[in-house]
């Protein structure tokens, strides 16, 4: 019963012009449900069912509805449209209102027909309802009151009697806090794009494999999921990467990186990126991302084909997708987590929708004919598997969310196995384990809800001792895999439970974009005490030794034939404001300040001769230079 925008709305504009277009049969259905004894003309039947909703009578039929019922009214009653979504209303009350049943292929409606015809209310009755039917229940997320450690999915296995039965079977949460760890990662993979090691294609700008490869190495606990090599070729049950794949195209996105030749250079955005507040940067990229037209998420989802042929023409815009996404998870309550799949029903209740196409008959799994994505239900797997890849692959990249996991192919979501030609698919996308999300600090100021970012206070809890020898020992609690990550970036590692702090393992961390203060939050709220005075001198010694050099950008080395050339060129007019001396024979000349310093080079009779060696000496005449 969702809406149809073919439909001939003058069919509808009245409640008797709506009964008129009704078959005989429908109208004698209908008018039974009066209590009168129907008569056997069209127009009389129309009179009597009429006649049921004039006066104080439309009140009586209506709470004669069910609450459900009442509630399917309510919607339609108090929104600007006179059409009934029924995607929208069972994503809001998670079940269909009862419209009738079927006997022998004949359909019997129920009161709520009396409403709606063809799933539309005529404009008079709704006039007539808005008196006295109460406004709908408003739509709200439900959160959790606490995460849980395990997530229970469907196996399905062979009994002694060889039956099939189904069993739940608990495969562990594997948590991710991306607020800090993204701003940390984006700092990371700048210097390795400043770094020239970042090859991607001039076409599809995605990064070569060696590429996400090496990213992969510089994410804090790695990427979502580990690599395991199959045990068959024609079963891989690897999800891929997802963040070392996403980090290349947000930074391109967002123009902190551009191509040369088949690498990428950080841009002058990119290069102030690495001196700026990171969530400041996160904030612009979501901004820029949600504009681009770099990528389609859903190609992402490679078991979908036709996305090339001719499913492409009726795919709809990625930019209102993400809209969607984002006004919806504007408004999801900070550090709350909740199920992805309440999310997804919260978006489709508030009328949002990132729905991916407009006539899914051309995409497909397998083969076009049987395997159509646009029969009924395969729209709904497809628009949530677009909406959890956007969610996990940069929505969580950027450390808008926190994330709660579970691996794909355990069976994360089974609902894609009825459709055609999927048996062999392990699972329909590398995002379905994505389970639960957390709205975090950084993610209401990406998205506006906060003008000023404020991180989230470190949770306190005592499962470390800090002793003044400089040890880190567990005190004694399973200590979590995100704290022993953090310690694994502080300190180093001596045993199993202990750790200790070192200068140069703490000068590692922040030039991996932590900051100290972090790590005296952190120390102080595992501990649950101060901290002991010789690990904060270490910490004070550290700081003041991070603020002696200051990294002024590139630079390019050029070498003089001679020291007096080298000291002309210093002291000339034209160049001596772009350059500074290196020893004997070199010039400095910063990357900013290049084009200058060749251009005033030119006007006194010079170039740079690149990657070539120095001629020998006396083998070429020197042109005048002016000295200042």
């Amino acid at each position: 019963m969702d809406m149809r925008p073919d439909i001939d709305e003058e069919r509808f504009s009245s409640v008797r012009t709506a009964l008129g277009w009704m078959t005989a049969d429908d109208l004698k259905k209908l008018a039974a449900l009066t209590g009168e004894r129907a008569p056997s003309r069209k127009p009389d039947m129309i009179d009597v069912i009429h006649r049921h909703l004039e006066g104080e009578r439309l009140r009586t039929v209506w709470e004669g509805l069910d609450e459900l019922q009442r509630a399917a009214v309510a919607e339609v009653v108090h929104s600007p449209s006179d059409y009934f979504s029924a995607s929208r209303f069972r994503a809001k009350y998670g079940q269909d209102p009862n419209w009738g049943s079927k006997e022998n292929y004949r359909y019997n409606p129920s009161p709520l027909g009396f409403f709606f015809y063809s799933g539309i209310m005529p404009p008079d009755l709704k006039r007539r309802l808005e008196a006295f039917v109460p406004k709908p229940r408003p739509t709200v997320i439900e959160v959790l009151d606490e995460l849980p450690t395990d997530y229970g999915v469907e196996v399905k296995y062979w009994n002694a009697a060889r039956s099939q039965e189904t069993k739940i079977a608990d495969v562990p949460l594997a948590v991710h806090e991306r607020e800090l760890a993204a701003q940390r990662e984006l700092i990371s993979v700048l210097r390795f794009v400043d770094s020239g090691k970042v090859a991607v294609s001039d076409k599809t700008r995605r990064a070569s494999a060696s590429t996400v490869e090496a990213i992969t190495a510089l994410l804090e606990g790695g990427d979502y999921y580990a690599y395991v090599k199959p045990e068959r070729e024609w079963n891989d049950k690897n999800a891929g990467p997802i963040r070392a794949f996403a980090w290349p195209l947000l930074i391109q996105a967002g123009g902190l990186a551009q191509l040369s030749g088949t690498r990428l250079q950080l841009t002058r955005a990119g290069r102030k990126a690495l001196s700026d507040p990171p969530a400041l940067t996160l904030r612009t990229l979501w901004k820029k991302w949600a504009g681009t037209t770099i990528l389609d998420e859903l190609s992402r989802i490679e078991c979908v084909k036709g996305q090339t042929g001719k499913g492409k023409r009726h795919l709809t815009a990625v930019s209102s997708r993400r809209e969607a996404i984002e006004h919806s998870l504007a408004e999801c309550p900070v550090s709350q987590w909740m199920h992805a799949e309440t999310f997804w029903r919260y978006m489709r209740a508030s009328g949002r929708n990132c729905d991916v196409t407009r006539d899914g008959w051309g995409l497909y799994i397998g083969e076009l004919q049987y395997g159509s994505l646009g029969y009924d239900g395969s729209d709904r797997i497809l628009n949530e598997r677009y909406l959890l890849g956007v969610l996990l692959e940069y929505v969580s990249t950027l450390g808008m969310i926190d994330v709660a996991l579970i691996p794909p192919a355990a069976g994360a979501r089974v609902d894609y196995r009825d459709l055609w030609g999927t048996d062999e698919l392990p699972f329909f996308s590398r995002y379905d384990g994505l389970m639960y999300i957390r709205f975090t600090s950084l993610g209401a100021y990406c998205l506006g809800v906060e003008s000023n970012y404020q991180p989230a206070p470190v949770v306190a809890k005592p499962v470390l001792r800090v002793m003044p020898n400089l040890e880190i020992a567990a005190a004694g609690l399973e200590l979590e895999p995100s704290d022993r990550l953090a310690l694994d970036a502080y300190a180093t590692r001596v045993s199993d439970s202990v750790w200790i702090l070192e200068s140069g393992k703490l000068l590692t961390a922040i030039e991996g974009g932590r900051q100290l203060e972090e790590v005296r939050e952190f120390l102080i709220a595992r501990s649950g005490a101060e901290l002991p005075e010789t690990v904060v001198q270490l910490l004070a010694d550290v700081e003041a030794r991070t603020t002696m050099f200051h990294d002024r950008g590139l630079a390019r080395l050029i070498e003089c034939a001679d020291s007096a050339l080298a000291a002309m060129v210093a002291r000339d007019t034209r160049t001596r404001k772009h350059c500074m001396r290196a020893g004997d024979r070199h010039l400095i000349v910063p990357a900013s300040s290049e084009a200058a310093f060749r251009r005033g080079l030119r006007d006194g009779g010079y170039i740079v001769a690149a990657g070539k060696e120095r001629p020998a000496k006396g083998g070429v005449a020197k042109p005048p230079v002016a000295e200042g």
